[in-house]
C-alpha cells in the first residue's frame, strides 16, 4: 500500500482579492513537482469566490471538469448554450472534449461562494463536448456513501469519460466505515471536506486529504473522530 498525505496547510495558494484558491496539485503559478497529479486526477482546487466576481469566458479541451459547490452558488454559461445556477448539494460535470468555452460567476453579489473544481484526464480524447448537473439529496449520504459520478450512464448518476467514481458521505462522530476501489489498479484520493477522521493511523482534519494506491484487495477503514463530510475520488493510476 502506498500512502501520501496532502495536508491542507501544505497546499499551494493564490490570493487575487476576488479569489482565494487552494491547490492540491500544481496549477497556474503554483508548481510542485511532487504534486503534479494523482493518477488521472489532475486538479483539485478549493476556491473562495467573492460576491459578484468569478471566472470570465475561457476555453477548455480534453478534460473532464467537475464542480462541487460547498457554500453559496455559481452562475454558469457555456458555448453549448447551457446556463443556470449550481448550489450546495448540486454537482456539475463538463466533458470539454474537442473544445468548449464557459464562464462561472458567484451567483450572489454579496456572499462568498466556496467550490471544489476538479479536473480528470479523460479516457477518450476529442469527444463531443457535453454538460450535465444534478442535485443530490444529503439524506442519501447520511452515515453512508452516495455515488455522485461514474463512467456508466446506466448507473443513474452523473457520468464522465473515465473509469472514475466519486462518492460522498456525511458521518456522525464515532462511526466506522470502509471504502475500496471499484476496479483493480485504481487508487483512492480521500478528501476531508469537514471534520476529523483517522485512516491507517493517520489523523486528517478539515481539508486534509490522503492518496492511497496499491491497496487491493484490502478495504480502507475510516474512523470518524468528529462529525465528518468525506469526498472519495476513485481513479485509474495510469494516464492514457
Amino acid at each position: 500500500m502506498n500512502i501520501a498525505l496532502h495536508l491542507a496547510k501544505d497546499r499551494g495558494t493564490a490570493n487575487h482579492g476576488w479569489l482565494q484558491a487552494n491547490f492540491s496539485f500544481s496549477f497556474a503559478q503554483y508548481y510542485n513537482p511532487k504534486r503534479m497529479h494523482f493518477g488521472v486526477l489532475r486538479v483539485l482546487n478549493d476556491d473562495y469566490i467573492s460576491g459578484g466576481a468569478g471566472f470570465g469566458t475561457h476555453p477548455h479541451d480534453n478534460m473532464e471538469i467537475i464542480t462541487i459547490p460547498l457554500s453559496g452558488a455559481l452562475a454558469h454559461r457555456d458555448s453549448m448554450g447551457n446556463g443556470g445556477t449550481i448550489g450546495v448539494n448540486d454537482v456539475q460535470v463538463m466533458s470539454a472534449g474537442t473544445g468548449i468555452q464557459h464562464s462561472e460567476y458567484n451567483a450572489s453579489e454579496t456572499e462568498t461562494a466556496n467550490t471544489l473544481q476538479i479536473w480528470i484526464f479523460p479516457k477518450t480524447r476529442q469527444v463531443a463536448p457535453r454538460y450535465d448537473q444534478r442535485h443530490f439529496d444529503p439524506i442519501n449520504h447520511k452515515n453512508k456513501f452516495q455515488l455522485l459520478i461514474s463512467p456508466k450512464p446506466e448507473d443513474g448518476v452523473l457520468w464522465v469519460h473515465q473509469d472514475t467514481w466519486f462518492t460522498i458521505g456525511e458521518f456522525d462522530s464515532g462511526i466506522t466505515t470502509t471504502c475500496q476501489t471499484h476496479i483493480s489498479g485504481n487508487g483512492l484520493f480521500i478528501f476531508l471536506i469537514e471534520g476529523q477522521i483517522s485512516i491507517n493511523q493517520h489523523i486528517l482534519n478539515r481539508r486534509d486529504a490522503i492518496a492511497i494506491s496499491d491497496i487491493e484487495p484490502k478495504e480502507i477503514r475510516i474512523d470518524v473522530i468528529q462529525h465528518a463530510k468525506i469526498l472519495i475520488i476513485d481513479v485509474p493510476m495510469h494516464i492514457g
